[in-house]
């Protein structure tokens, strides 16, 4: 009982308690009503005035908007109105200055004043043509026109110098390949100052974009072509005049504009120094021709080649004055290209490039083939030695062509053929010089007095060697020369560096077939056949020499591996002929049982009396082989044999062949008693006869 009393206290509890829970929930809802009823009192009446101040102050708002607008079109109408009627007094207030040109202020002032006559040109135009006005406007605008071009001109006039000659040496003489220019600050060229650099692009860039102008570009192209003609003649004509006297190379350098700063680049020292190896390179060359003679030593040639050599000599200093030309146009042409970067518009970059090198080009050009011309006449002449002149400028042109081919991509055809077509002419040139050459070879005259007297080398044979030495220089210059434009002409994409040096050693064998064909003509002019195998001796082994120290048997050595074995067995073959020539003379001593034989007379001794027939045989041998000596000693030494080498092993070979039998026939029959006057007969003991032999090939013995 006592729980669920207990019980139904606590429930009592609870139920109370939520009463009271209920009681103050509906209390708070009474006054949250009480409360909405305020703030919406509140918020209709801030909405009734909101309405009221709306309707108060949006006309206000309007109107004022209104006035605004009107504000700005009247400000707008004002500043149009002021364009306009600058337009209009554009002509009055400009003029003058405008006539004045970009000296009488600043360059940026006066294109700011052409502006403003561009902009009235383009109002009238557009919305008064027709008008005075706009006459006059356009009046004046082509005379701002012509007055930036005539400042663009006189720019170039008045800082445009040519390049001195020093400056260019330099970049010549450098010991490395040079860069292209402009990215080697100590190389680039500055021909304009960077200010004037500066104004030019920016009259320029005015012109081209906003009067349509192009006028200044063919001035630029003029002045910067004769600029770079007078660089490169400049050039030439101090090379000329240093190559003749360096005497005045010191006046020169110290005097140079190069000093003056209007080139980077180029200290005092380094420049005379670079001119000095250039110059020094020439003068060597040409005093050479003095002293220098085209046979070596021992070795006579008929007439004298004085003249010949210095021509030769002026010929090599002029082929080196060609191509450090050459060099210099294509360093020029690169800096040309480099300093109208910004001046000339991309799009007209390769009109104006092509312009501007246009006479230096041809120039050059028609100074190779002047060269050319001179060659052929060289060969009209049989000159062929100062042919080769022609060879440095092919083998130095094919070497330099791709950097003309890039620089003058984009020019016309005829630009870009003009030095293919040199190179061409060149190579042609070269190839017929060398074809005629072995022709020249081949038909030699062999006549009696072009022959040298003593049998020494023969001028042809000396000619030849001296040809083939030089060419040995330019063996894959001569070989693509003969490849391109021989009978069968090969494409120049299917030349190879070993292509052209078998074809070289293809045509050298040939030049030396020819050449030994004419000797063999050449000696059966001679009357004395023991000169005959002396003078083919003296050649072959002259050509065998010449080929072993020279490095042209290696070459040959491509074509034909049996090259030095052949002209061995032709010394071999031309000695055994020669030793022919003693037959006279072992005539009289090789007949040993002749009168008597050797067991007999070993059994005598110059008591014993001979027969007189046997006293006469005797004597005829020892008078016959007397005679015979001293007769052929006579001619005998009056051949030359310049290679001393060879002229003591010849004179070896003969005291071999010679001096054991004449000592078997002297011991066998100089103790006889077969005369009376034994001096008269034994004039010869073997060593006298050894002397003798001593003094062949020497006429001053």
């Amino acid at each position: 009982m006592d729980e669920i009393a207990e019980l139904k206290y606590d429930i009592d509890k609870k139920l109370e308690k939520e009463s009271n829970n209920l009681a103050l929930l509906k209390d708070c809802l009474n006054r949250s009503g009480t409360n909405t009823q305020s703030m919406l009192g509140i918020l209709n009446s801030f909405e009734s005035r909101l309405k009221h101040m709306e309707s108060t102050i949006v006309p206000v708002y309007n109107e004022t908007e209104n006035l605004r607008r009107r504000q700005e079109n009247i400000e707008k109408t004002m500043h149009t109105l002021d364009t306009v009627l600058s337009y209009y007094h554009a002509a009055k207030d400009l003029e003058a200055t405008v006539k004045e040109g970009p000296g009488a202020c600043d360059l940026e002032t006066y294109l700011s004043y052409m502006e403003k006559v561009l902009n009235a040109q383009k109002y009238f135009q557009n919305y008064n043509a027709g008008s005075k006005e706009q006459a006059e406007i356009n009046h004046i605008f082509v005379d701002g026109t012509q007055a930036l071009q005539h400042e663009f001109k006189s720019l170039l006039n008045r800082h445009g110098h040519s390049v001195p000659p020093v400056v260019i040496v330099d970049m010549l003489t450098a010991e490395e390949d040079l860069p292209p220019v402009g990215t080697d600050t100590d190389l680039a060229l500055e021909h304009l100052p960077e200010k004037v650099v500066s104004d030019l692009t920016k009259i320029s860039q005015w012109l081209v974009e906003q009067a349509q102008s192009h006028q200044h570009l063919k001035s630029y192209g003029q002045s910067r072509a004769a600029m770079l003609n007078k660089s490169l003649q400049g050039l030439k004509e101090h090379l000329r005049s240093a190559s003749s006297t360096s005497s005045q190379l010191s006046f020169i350098s110290q005097n140079s504009p190069a000093l003056g700063g209007k080139f980077r680049g180029s200290k005092d020292a380094p420049s005379r120094r670079s001119m000095m190896r250039l110059v020094n390179n020439f003068t060597k060359k040409a005093s050479s021709a003095l002293n220098k003679s085209s046979f070596e030593p021992g070795h006579r040639r008929q007439g004298s080649a004085a003249n010949d050599s210095i021509r030769e000599e002026v010929a090599d200093v002029e082929t080196d004055l060609y191509i450090n030309e050459l060099s210099a146009l294509l360093r020029l042409m690169q800096s040309e290209m480099q300093l109208m970067k910004g001046i000339v518009p991309q799009k007209h970059e390769r009109a104006v490039f092509d312009t501007i090198i246009q006479q230096a080009l041809d120039s050059v050009v028609n100074e190779g083939e002047m060269i050319a011309g001179t060659a052929r006449k060289n060969v009209q002449r049989h000159e062929y030695s100062a042919v080769l002149s022609i060879f440095p400028i092919v083998r130095h042109l094919r070497s330099i062509k791709p950097e003309f081919d890039l620089i003058l991509e984009g020019c016309q055809a005829p630009t870009r053929a003009k030095l293919a077509s040199l190179l061409s002419t060149l190579d042609s040139t070269g190839a017929k010089a060398l074809e005629e050459f072995t022709g020249s070879i081949r038909h030699d005259p062999d006549k009696a007095s072009n022959m040298p007297r003593d049998g020494t080398v023969h001028e042809l044979t000396n000619h030849t060697i001296i040809f083939l030495t030089q060419l040995l220089d330019y063996a894959e210059t001569a070989g693509a020369m003969l490849l391109m434009h021989g009978e069968q002409a090969t494409p120049s994409a299917s030349i190879t560096a070993d292509g052209c040096r078998m074809k070289v050693a293809d045509y050298m064998t040939r030049v030396l077939s020819a050449l030994g064909l004419n000797l063999s003509n050449k000696a059966e002019t001679y009357n004395d056949p023991g000169l005959r195998p002396i003078f083919m001796l003296n050649n072959f082994n002259y050509i065998l020499k010449a080929l072993k120290t020279t490095g042209l048997l290696e070459l040959l050595l491509l074509w034909n591996r049996e090259v030095a074995t052949y002209y061995n067995e032709q010394v071999l073959e031309q000695k055994r002929i020669y030793s022919q020539s003693w037959s006279k003379v072992l005539h009289y001593i090789l007949e040993m049982d002749k009168p008597m034989s050797a067991q007999r007379t070993a059994q005598m001794d110059g008591s014993v009396k001979l027969k007189d027939k046997e006293r006469q045989n005797i004597k005829d041998k020892f008078t016959g082989f007397n005679k015979e000596l001293e007769e052929i000693h006579r001619i005998q030494k009056a051949y030359a044999i310049p290679d001393p080498e060879l002229r003591q092993q010849l004179i070896l070979e003969n005291k071999e062949f010679l001096l054991p039998r004449y000592r078997m026939f002297h011991d066998k029959y100089s103790t006889l008693n077969f005369t009376k006057n034994r001096q008269k007969y034994v004039k010869y003991d073997a060593d006298a006869v050894t002397r003798m032999l001593d003094k062949f090939f020497d006429a001053s013995a």
